[in-house]
């Protein structure tokens, strides 16, 4: 299974853990993964690492749809990856919530399954210049037809002679959208993927894939998920690190309607849990919604404590039938435990 190691975005003051990041890269990780919401972008930063790294792969986990036209995003690509070298770039495109979509980004939130559609048949169809692109999509349409045209613009295709096989991923988590995804994407970023969870999600998986013409298998689509790394003696401790954080998006990350964080949780089996959180935590009583996140649920979704703990609990998910794991947190410490864990 490929080890990446996530970065996530920055927060108040930019930091970007470069020789982390050339440490994962000597011990042999596949690649070096960033995020955005509405602070540092996903982006720059790996124009940055690619300049100072030779061999990890790229990837943005993930790129707010919202926030950039698909010709935007295939641009960026394009040109991170032939400044890097070539087949280094990795796309992972995703949706927040329409709080973030809306609020922050100042896009509709309009129906994501036909956005996120449309947007990747826009990337694939710039990334391999095929002819000038076209596209009439239910969200997304090229030349642009809509209100406030000009009626001038002329299909075009890309003067850059980029990788035409950048490979796109999406983040999704709905059954509609995960079939959606294996439909139209090259792989999978899980959003809520446990040890032992690959047989109900293969279904629905090969569904999509069954609509596609490209002949693309289940074992060539890549299915990635992330999970969260603390190395510490205390497990009970490192347990209730976490508990705020999980608190924070399950009770307020996202409108009480639609909040994604709380369906994972749902999703897992603590829907009683996930309710009582939200409820604690829109009342003001955070303390209480903390203590309210259970404790399984944490300790089930990453790896935690010493060494040896971590070292023995990755091998369910190196068995979880994964093309690879994003790592979360990793500190320099941490990182280092993960050089062996492949030997084992």
């Amino acid at each position: 299974m490929k080890l990446a190691i996530s970065l996530g975005y920055s927060g108040a003051k930019m930091a970007l853990p470069v020789q982390r990041v050339l440490r994962a890269e000597q011990l042999g990780f596949h690649s070096a993964w960033t995020a955005e919401t509405y602070g540092s972008d996903a982006i720059t930063p790996l124009a940055y690492l690619a300049a100072l790294t030779k061999k990890i792969k790229l990837g943005t986990s993930i790129a707010q749809l919202a926030a950039r036209t698909p010709a935007n995003l295939a641009m960026c690509a394009q040109t991170i990856d032939a400044m890097a070298g070539g087949n280094r770039m990795m796309v992972g495109i995703g949706m927040s919530g329409p709080q973030i979509v809306e609020g922050w980004y100042g896009q509709p939130w309009g129906k994501p399954n036909y956005q996120m559609r449309d947007y990747v048949a826009i990337m694939k169809k710039i990334l391999k210049r095929e002819g000038p692109v076209t596209h009439e999509g239910r969200e997304f349409s090229l030349p642009y037809q809509g209100p406030g045209s000009s009626g001038l613009g002329k299909p075009l295709k890309s003067i850059l002679h980029g990788n035409p096989d950048i490979p796109i991923l999406l983040g999704t988590a709905t059954p509609l959208n995960i079939r959606m995804t294996a439909e139209v994407a090259d792989g999978w970023l899980s959003m809520n993927f446990m040890p032992g969870d690959m047989p109900r999600h293969r279904k629905v998986l090969e569904e999509g894939l069954a609509k596609r013409n490209d002949g693309l298998t289940f074992e060539k689509f890549e299915v990635w998920c992330s999970v969260h790394v603390q190395l510490a003696s205390d497990v009970k401790a490192a347990i209730k690190a976490q508990k705020p954080s999980t608190a924070l998006y399950v009770g307020g990350m996202g409108a009480k309607e639609m909040n994604f964080h709380k369906q994972k949780m749902i999703d897992r089996g603590y829907g009683d849990a996930a309710a009582r959180i939200q409820e604690l935590f829109l009342a003001g009583r955070k303390r209480e919604a903390e203590d309210a996140v259970p404790d399984e649920y944490i300790d089930d979704g990453a790896l935690m404590g010493p060494a040896d703990r971590i070292r023995e609990r990755y091998k369910l998910w190196a068995n979880a039938g994964l093309t690879g794991v994003r790592l979360n947190s990793l500190n320099d410490e941490s990182l280092e435990v993960f050089a062996t864990v492949e030997k084992d």
